[in-house]
């Protein structure tokens, strides 16, 4: 009995071509600058947690309230008590308010890199039309920018409450504008220091524990070493000229050190003696060179991540 064979229908006839609706992008291609725009806003926009989740929200802004509380307390009592002047120097409240500051740029540094390195989205961005150099300018320009927010405006609570106060005018207008001064340089200098860290690792946690580290702990030994050389100074058994150079190796004291130069802030150094003019340039140049550094080996960095 014949067994008969189904016929195997041809390939070419199985094969069906559908419309499923895909049309051409007909609108202005924007290029590079408008995409650096969009990731900078966005990755300043994160920084605050802001078109995340509520979970997402909850420590940028604790450490922004947490930031601007003392200030507001500081103006009510200078308004009851009528008194000539504010407790504290707007230079000084960035110094005074850093172990905020520093926890800040532990947390939200890693979240602005650590997830693009995680996901290994960033071959992505260099796909087209973003490049290296506008990706790390984005970063840094927006973790910087989140840092001047959030160190400002305590420094713009103070500048409002002693203009409510009836202060003098002018001498609030200079101080406040000295303050700006500082914690822009501040801004700028934790901001690469923070992001530099961040990118070397994808784990977000690793990341916040090396932030943390490194600020605290550079703080902690160089208060530490300058304390000693105070007193070995006191006890003529060393020079208080030390005390100014130890404060280049931490980059709280740089900040302190470039303000009590240059812009008539009182020094958190032993002794409340800070550098000279002279050692201030060279605390300005140091504080620069970490800002530069910090960029080019962000810029390295990326070159490599998204080959």
């Amino acid at each position: 009995m014949a067994i008969e064979h189904p016929v195997a229908a041809k390939t070419g006839d199985q094969t069906r071509i559908h419309n499923i609706g895909y049309r051409n992008y007909d609108g202005p291609r924007l290029g590079r600058s408008y995409a650096t725009r969009s990731l900078y806003s966005q990755s300043l926009r994160g920084a605050y947690g802001l078109g995340r989740s509520v979970k997402s929200k909850v420590l940028p802004m604790l450490l922004f309230v947490v930031m601007c509380v003392p200030a507001a307390i500081m103006v009510a009592v200078a308004v009851a008590t009528k008194a000539k002047d504010l407790p504290v120097d707007y230079t000084r409240y960035a110094i005074i308010m850093q172990a905020v500051i520093s926890l800040y740029v532990a947390s939200q540094a890693p979240q602005s890199v650590s997830r693009d390195l995680r996901f290994k989205t960033v071959p992505l961005y260099f796909s087209r039309p973003i490049e290296t150099a506008d990706y790390v300018r984005a970063k840094f320009a927006a973790l910087a920018s989140a840092l001047f927010i959030l160190t400002a405006a305590p420094l713009l609570v103070l500048y409002v409450g002693a203009l409510l106060a009836k202060l003098d005018f002018a001498d609030q207008t200079k101080g406040f504008a000295q303050g700006l001064v500082s914690v822009t340089l501040l801004s700028l200098l934790f901001a690469g220091i923070g992001l530099v860290i961040a990118s070397v690792t994808p784990r977000r946690g690793f990341g916040i524990a090396a932030v943390i580290a490194v600020m605290t702990i550079s703080y902690g030994a160089v208060s530490t070493l300058q304390a000693i050389a105070d007193a070995q100074s006191i006890n003529g058994g060393g020079s208080s000229g030390a005390i100014a150079w130890i404060g280049l190796f931490s980059p709280v004291t740089l900040i302190d050190g470039v303000q009590s130069a240059f812009l008539g802030a009182t020094s958190a150094f032993p002794g409340g003696v800070g550098p000279s003019n002279g050692e201030g340039v060279v605390y300005v140049l140091v504080s620069l060179g970490l800002i530069a550094a910090s960029y080019g080996l962000l810029m390295r960095r990326y070159k490599k991540v998204g080959l």
